[in-house]
């Protein structure tokens, strides 16, 4: 069923002009569960194998849509629900934009977007240390949380106001946590 699903996405993703092909304009029927999982780590796996091709990954995280708490790869002609853990996207490096001094965000999978009003942040507590941590959300509410390095780097770039850690990405300010 990967191979197909697969298949149909190499097919269809040369004709698009989009970035992201338009999945949420694509309703087609519910084929099933897939043994596609995405860890807490932003890690792809099918059957309990890791994927060793980032392209594919990529490919896949194209097509990736969310339906209330669920996860689906959805082409014009197949969807299949998939096993995510937290959320399917790590952000694993930033940037500032020298003129605009707002920040880049790029995932591990290759999305890159500024850190802005469209891309809002938010604070969820994760239960493994204990702590609120900043998810972004990237696209067609599909979110990412950050590598901790990039944690750690932006706690270090952040300024303290009234017991607030704040960092600015140009005008737009995002709490990363209280003091």
């Amino acid at each position: 069923m990967l191979s197909n699903l697969q298949k149909q996405l190499q097919d269809q993703l040369p004709g698009l002009d989009k970035t992201y092909p338009p999945v949420e304009e694509w309703n087609p029927e519910y084929c099933g569960e897939i043994p596609l999982s995405i860890n807490d780590k932003g890690e792809w796996f099918y059957a309990g194998s890791p994927f060793t091709r980032p392209q594919l990954v990529n490919l896949f995280a194209s097509v990736l849509k969310k339906e209330q708490d669920d996860y689906y790869l959805v082409t014009p002609v197949e969807k299949v629900k998939i096993a995510v853990a937290d959320v399917p996207f790590i952000i694993t490096q930033w940037d500032r934009d020298p003129h605009t001094r707002q920040i880049i965000c790029t995932t591990a999978t290759a999305d890159t977007f500024y850190l802005d009003a469209q891309h809002t942040c938010e604070l969820r507590l994760d239960p493994k240390q204990n702590q609120y941590l900043p998810y972004i959300n990237i696209r067609r509410n599909l979110w990412a949380k950050l590598h901790q390095n990039v944690f750690y780097q932006w706690i270090d770039e952040a300024q303290e106001s009234a017991g607030n850690v704040i960092l600015y990405s140009g005008d737009y300010a995002v709490s990363l946590g209280q003091i």
